[in-house]
């Protein structure tokens, strides 16, 4: 292996990952904690800022890979009705893929990636907009440690 894969091997980075992963699904975690501890603690910035961004977009894919296991008519054993349903998905299809960039946005970024995957949002430009929303919010979370 690389220099450039040795981060990977570092259980502090390890750790990182499976944050920034967590805390991208519907579990209530802060991965920016964690981030701001590890630079604190001296860990290179880069390498965090890239692993936090891979754990935190893989995560988010993972939201919409368990949308795309959903079905609208499912909502209706829920309770919801169907002319909600309906006018949830024309606002998800009237903004599309562009959705996607706010998957970093705190308490709806989340169910925000699933509901894409539910309403069969095309994914390569869902996991393009997510990784650049993701990325950029942890790269002014990490501005000041440069």
């Amino acid at each position: 292996m690389g220099p450039f894969f040795m981060p990977l091997l570092v259980p502090g980075y390890i750790g990182l990952f499976f944050s920034c992963f967590l805390s991208a699904t519907l579990l209530p975690l802060s991965s920016e904690a964690v981030i701001i501890y590890m630079l604190y603690q001296k860990y290179d910035v880069w390498a965090c800022l890239l692993i936090a961004t891979a754990g935190n977009t893989i995560g988010g894919m993972t939201n919409y890979l368990l949308g795309l296991m959903g079905h609208p008519k499912w909502l209706q054993k829920f309770g919801i009705k169907e002319e909600r349903i309906h006018s949830f998905e024309l606002r998800i299809q009237k903004y599309g893929y562009w959705l996607a960039f706010f998957s970093w946005v705190p308490f709806i970024g989340d169910p925000l990636t699933a509901a894409l995957g539910f309403f069969r949002v095309p994914w390569i430009p869902v996991l393009v907009l997510t990784t650049t929303g993701k990325f950029l919010r942890y790269l002014v979370l990490i501005l000041p440690f440069l």
